[in-house]
Formats: structure tokens, C-alpha cells, sequence
């Protein structure tokens, strides 16, 4: 029979055709791809991590105290007893009695009702939270491991506990076992070629998920689409200068630096979410660095180089395409901590170009980097220069692979489940590609960055870091600043981004706005989400200001308009681009940003 049609679940004797037949594409299916990859190696990368040796530190404390041990497991066993209890009473009959345990708030895994209704799934999926619950709380509570390997142990936990989820499984996820019997497990086949299509995209080390529809998308075509020209480019970045939707415009530019960690256009994914569109309509003439997506010929680059021959250089040129010295900026994440640098390098300078800076996300104190810290120690960035090396950058994909680990539910197993257990095609999400399009790091300028920032912490220090030979001291950035936070950053923690607000000394406003690293700076006034927190008194810590700080509903987008409105000068006639000093050399959104390592460039 074909694999197509539908298979009788009463008929033992086509259920086992079908299931036979299965097998034998499988087999071909994965014959076929060793076959092509024959001598690839291995997939996943040599651990660099040491995480065997924090699980022995963790184990040799844990045994010192058994008595705290066998305390957690009477713990556990009661929960055990009273869910047990529980199921047999409702296995009875009995309608009015409570879980002993329920998913978080946010927890999408159990969001089918089975796992609510169905007395089997309803146990399983509370067994297994019990679990989750009190093996977290063991290794969290353990006494005597430096803070590191406490980071460490607490976080490869999270990350095996997430993986053993009975909804990562065929047979304990209700959704894709019901399936499983209405397809005759053909749900199953479509997710191998699924699997084996990601094995293909990525490489011989490293499975590449796909997040989202690949095909759905092109760089100005529906995403990347507000019009402008690139006015100015040198090796490591294009400068885009947008065309201007108003007659009148703020007499100071707009320079928006985003980080090179990712790609520039998460700030102009579609026309009813573009940051970089709206801030045209406001009247600002916006200008945008493009990075470069660095190969082993730019591997000498240096954070220096970043700030010289990229922001720097960024104000040099719209000077000449504008006639304006002076400038509003804003600093996205990483592209946030060279605007910091920036400042402190102008004002040892005593150069006031800068109007006013604002800040997306940006840790500029890494004291609390938050769980990207469980990466960052001596010997893992000395195993990665090693590896860097080697090639002359650190290659996107890995460092995206990172970012992942830190919401593994949303951006890892969801698409396992859906791609490869239900055997769907990832849904077309403008967010998610910009999130799969990764790029590279040159290697002497991110061993740079995870020394310096990370490790010894240096931007924070007054002239604790040099530029080109100029100290840097933050002290004496008097700068009027706006700190755009979110409150479920796992990247750049609110609470360690306001420490950063209080190192500069001009007058500084610092909002909270809802939801994550990326969601909450994309929150347009058009979707009314989320909602934002302001606070007019700078607190001397992040708890205090919380507690003053008043709800607002709608986008902060709103709120960092009228503040940068003060700072933008007159109304004057808007600039085209490309018409002046600066010539176009081709349209937004450049060349720069089209050209990705994982496909053929757009």
C-alpha cells in the first residue's frame, strides 16, 4: 500500500505493512544522507565546558551532608505519595481534588488538554514536574561550590531536566501519539526528512533547527523593506541613510548602532513592526550601521577597529551627508556597549557630538551578566580563542546555539516536537528567521569583548580600558541617556542593565519595558502589548526603583519619542539620501547584510 494513504488502525495485518514500510524509507532516507556525508565525523563539538568536573564537585558536596540528601528524597517521596494519593482519587471519581504540582504560568509544553483530562498524561506530567521541582532544588541548594560552578551546575541541569520532558517523547506526549495512530506514524517520516534536511543545511558538528520558514522570506523584499541607500561603506560596515517619509525633519540625524552579533534589519522586519520605519515617520533622519559578516580575513579586527572604523567613522560620514555634527544615538545590545565606549572615548576627547544616547538592552556593568556568565570563565574562553584560531572568527552558529540554550523550551524542543515528531513544516515567522540568520565574530575583537567586559569587567572601571590609547571613564559622560530594559531579558538582565545606567553622570531615564531581549524592544504602538514601567527617580538599586515605578500601557516606543524629540533640534527640510557629499552606492538594505554562510547569499 502507498505510505500515503490512510492506515486502519483495527487491521493488524496493514498496520504492519505500513509500519514495515516505514522502516525500509527510514533506512533509506538515513542511507542516503551517511552516504553523502560519509567522513563528516560526528555530530556536537568536544565539550570545552568542563561541566564532568562541576558534577563531581557537586557530588563530592552533596555526599558530605547525607542527611540533607536523604531529607530531599523523604521530600520527594512524599510528593510521590500525596500524587499518587491523588490519582487514585480521582481514578474514583473524585472531582474536587488539587495537583500536587502545575506547569508555570509560560510553560507552552502541556498546553493540550490531555495532559489536563487524561488521568495517564495528567500523572505523567505531574511525575515529571515532581521531579524537575526537587532535583533543581537539590543541586540549587548545595553548600560550598564557588559561584561559577554553581552557575554551571544549576544550569546543565535545567538544560537535562528540559531535554527528559515527557513532551519530547512519541509515547508520553499526547498530542503527537494521537498523531502518530491517525497517520498511521507517517507524522514520523515527515519529521525524519525534517532532521536529516537540517543535517544537510548545517554541517558535520552541528544540527541546525530550523525555526521558521527559510523560503518565506527575502532581505527587500518582505522583510528589510523601508527605502533608503547605503551612502557610505568601508570593510567592516555599510552606512544606510533611509528616505525620509515627511517634508520637515529634526535638524540632528539619527544613528542607530546595532549589534554585530546579529544582523541590523531585527529593527526592520515588516512594515507594521519596523523601529527603523517609525522613527522616519517621527521625523528623524535616520541612519543605520550595516555590519560586515566577517570571514578569517578580518579575524585581526579589534573592539578598537569597531569603534574607529565603525562608529566613529559612522559620524564622520553623516556629517558630510547631513552638514550636522551633532547626533542622537542609539546603541542596540552589544552595539549598545560600543556606544557606551564611544561616549567615554569622545568625552576624554571633549568632543559633545553625541546629543543624546539611548540604550536597547545594553549591559555596560558586567558584574550580574546573568546565565550567558555560565560560558564565560578562563578556561572556556581560552578553549575558544584556540578554536578561533584556527578558522580567524567564532562562526555564528554557534554562538546562536548559545543563545538558545538560555529559553531551550521555546527555541530548542518546541521545534523538535513540531518538526520532527509531528512532522510540520515551522510556521513563517519574520522574528524567527531574522533569529536564524546568523552571523560571524572576528576572532581577536570577541576574545577581546569576553576578556574585557566579561571577565574583568573593565568598561565599568574608571579608566580600566583603553581605546586607541584613550582611557576610558564613564564617570565623565555627561550625556543625556535613555535605558530601554525588558523585564524577561535572559541576555542582558534588567537588573544589571540599570547598574550600567547609573555609571554615567547626566541626566538619565530608565524604562522597563514587558516581555524579552528582542520582543520587548519590537513592541510597536500599533500591537498594545506588553506595556512599559518608568520611573523619574534614578534608585540606588534596581529593587527600589521597581517598587516606585509606574505601570503604562501601550509601546514605549511613545515614551522615547517625546524624550528624544527634546534633542533633536529644529524642524528643517528633509534629507534625501545619496543628494550631497555622500553618493548612494546602492539601495537599503546593502549587500553587507544579504550575505549569509549557512545558504547561498540572497
Amino acid at each position: 500500500m502507498s505510505t500515503q494513504q490512510t492506515v486502519s488502525m483495527t487491521d493488524p495485518m496493514q498496520l504492519s505493512k505500513a509500519y514495515a514500510e516505514m522502516a525500509k524509507q527510514s533506512h533509506q532516507l538515513m542511507a542516503d544522507f551517511l552516504q553523502r556525508h560519509a567522513g563528516a565525523g560526528a555530530l556536537g563539538m568536544a565539550s570545552e565546558l568542563n561541566i564532568g568536573k562541576a558534577f563531581l564537585d557537586l557530588t563530592t558536596r552533596m555526599m558530605a551532608d547525607p542527611f540533607k540528601l536523604a531529607e530531599t528524597q523523604w521530600k520527594l517521596w512524599q510528593d510521590y505519595l500525596a500524587l499518587w494519593h491523588g490519582s487514585v482519587m480521582k481514578m474514583m471519581g473524585e472531582k474536587n481534588g488539587h495537583p500536587v504540582v502545575v506547569p508555570d504560568v509560560g510553560d507552552k509544553r502541556f498546553k493540550d488538554e490531555a495532559w489536563q483530562k487524561n488521568f495517564l498524561f495528567d500523572y505523567i506530567k505531574q511525575s515529571y514536574l515532581i521531579a524537575a521541582r526537587h532535583l533543581h532544588g537539590a543541586v540549587s541548594n548545595v553548600e560550598g561550590l564557588d559561584e561559577q560552578t554553581a552557575k554551571k551546575v544549576e544550569f546543565y541541569t535545567r538544560q537535562f531536566i528540559d531535554a527528559l520532558s515527557p513532551s519530547n517523547f512519541v509515547l508520553t506526549n499526547p498530542e503527537v501519539l494521537r498523531e502518530t495512530v491517525e497517520s498511521g506514524g507517517h507524522n514520523l517520516i515527515r519529521g525524519l526528512k525534517n532532521l536529516l534536511a537540517d543535517l544537510e543545511r548545517g554541517d558535520s558538528k552541528q544540527l541546525r533547527i530550523r525555526m521558521t520558514d527559510l523560503e518565506a522570506f527575502k532581505l527587500g523584499k518582505n522583510v528589510a523593506t523601508t527605502k533608503g541607500k547605503v551612502v557610505f561603506q568601508n570593510e567592516l560596515m555599510q552606512l544606510i541613510q533611509y528616505q525620509p517619509s515627511t517634508e520637515k525633519v529634526y535638524r540632528r540625524p539619527l544613528l542607530i548602532i546595532p549589534p554585530w552579533i546579529n544582523k541590523f534589519y531585527v529593527l526592520d522586519l515588516r512594515e507594521n513592526n519596523s523601529f527603523i520605519k517609525w522613527a522616519v515617520e517621527q521625523e528623524h533622519t535616520v541612519f543605520v550601521i550595516s555590519w560586515v559578516n566577517p570571514d578569517a580575513k578580518l579575524a585581526h579586527k579589534n573592539f578598537e577597529d569597531y569603534l574607529l572604523e565603525g562608529s566613529l567613522t559612522a559620524l564622520d560620514a553623516i556629517e558630510k551627508a547631513t552638514g550636522e555634527r551633532k547626533v542622537n544615538a542609539i546603541g542596540y545590545c552589544l552595539g549598545g556597549t560600543l556606544l557606551a565606549a564611544m561616549l567615554g572615548y569622545l568625552a576624554a576627547k571633549g568632543d559633545e557630538r553625541i546629543a543624546s544616547a539611548t540604550f536597547f538592552a545594553t549591559l555596560i556593568d558586567f558584574s550580574e551578566p546573568g546565565e550567558l556568565g555560565v560560558f564565560v570563565d578562563e578556561q572556556q574562553v581560552s578553549a575558544l580563542e584556540k578554536r578561533m584560531e584556527k578558522r580567524g572568527y567564532l562562526e555564528g552558529s554557534e554562538m546562536a546555539t548559545t543563545f538558545n540554550m538560555l529559553r531551550s523550551n521555546d527555541l530548542i524542543w518546541s521545534f523538535v516536537v513540531n518538526n520532527y515528531l509531528l512532522g510540520k513544516d515551522p510556521f513563517p515567522f519574520d522574528m524567527l528567521y531574522w533569529n536564524s540568520d546568523a552571523t560571524r565574530m572576528p576572532a581577536k575583537m570577541h576574545s577581546f569583548y569576553l576578556r574585557n567586559m566579561y571577565i574583568k569587567n573593565l568598561l565599568k572601571q574608571p579608566g580600566g580600558l583603553k581605546l586607541s590609547g584613550v582611557p576610558i571613564d564613564l564617570s565623565k559622560v555627561k550625556t543625556p541617556a535613555y535605558y530601554l530594559s525588558t523585564v524577561e531579558d535572559h541576555i542582558a538582565p534588567w537588573k544589571s542593565t540599570y547598574a550600567g545606567a547609573r555609571l554615567m553622570n547626566g541626566p538619565v531615564k530608565f524604562v522597563l519595558g514587558g516581555s524579552g531581549h528582542i520582543a520587548g524592544v519590537i513592541n510597536p504602538p500599533s500591537s498594545y502589548k506588553y506595556g512599559y514601567r518608568t520611573n523619574a527617580k534614578l534608585a540606588p538599586n534596581p529593587n527600589s526603583w521597581l517598587k516606585g515605578a509606574k505601570q503604562n500601557d501601550g509601546s514605549w516606543w511613545t515614551d522615547w519619542s517625546k524624550w528624544v524629540a527634546d534633542y533633536g533640534g529644529e524642524k528643517v527640510p528633509a534629507r534625501v539620501p545619496g543628494i550631497g557629499k555622500l553618493k548612494a552606492l546602492e539601495d537599503a538594505p546593502g549587500s553587507y547584510v544579504k550575505f549569509r554562510f549557512d545558504t547561498k547569499a540572497q
